[in-house]
């Protein structure tokens, strides 16, 4: 009793091969980071930069912060697997670590990832050089917090000599992005026949 209105625009071959298409097209696996780069790849990165980070070399005030870029990067990229917490934590290591008020970096760490995670979608329109040229203010902006927060612990204003950290920090993003993602172009490589 209950009957479809039949389409009569479509013929059963176009039907047919309208349907083959679109169970064809449910078989296709996004290519994401997450086929190429397991959670392995993004730890070990990551401890390894961390590590690096603890040399004495971070204390200098121009010293660009790369661990931040490659937690702000793998947070960008891979959401799921470091997130804010991962970068707190990692954050609360170097606070202890430089023997500093407790927590700066940590929170810097943190709004960098929010706010990195929050410019995902406008982020992803872009190339590596574009997208540090939207992530400057992100990182001025949140750098700035922390020392604003500083100041008032320590009761003195430290200057400007940490700007020139942060715009190196940013100008690091597309060389590590593109450092980061090698395997990943490696990966394509193979795929196409190209050596």
């Amino acid at each position: 009793m209950n009957q479809q209105p039949e389409n009569k625009g479509t013929s059963p071959m176009a039907k047919h091969s309208l349907g083959a298409s679109l169970s064809q097209a449910r078989n296709l696996q996004p290519h994401s980071l997450e086929t190429v780069m397991g959670w392995r790849y993004i730890w070990a990165t990551t401890i390894f930069v961390w590590l690096l980070s603890l040399l004495p070399w971070r204390s200098w005030a121009i010293t660009p912060d790369i661990l931040l870029v490659v937690i702000a990067f793998w947070s960008f990229h891979e959401p799921r697997r470091m997130g804010m917490v991962a970068a707190f934590c990692f954050g609360l290591t170097l606070d202890v670590h430089d023997v500093g008020p407790l927590g700066l970096q940590a929170l810097l760490y943190a709004l960098v990832v929010y706010g990195t995670q929050l410019l995902h979608r406008r982020l992803m329109r872009f190339d590596l050089l574009r997208q540090a040229m939207h992530l400057v203010p992100l990182f001025v902006g949140a750098k700035l917090v922390t020392v604003l927060i500083g100041t008032f612990i320590v009761s003195a204003w430290p200057g400007w000599a940490w700007l020139p950290g942060v715009l190196l920090t940013v100008a690091c993003w597309p060389l590590v992005g593109w450092l980061l993602l090698l395997p990943q172009h490696r990966m394509d490589d193979v795929g196409t026949g190209i050596r």
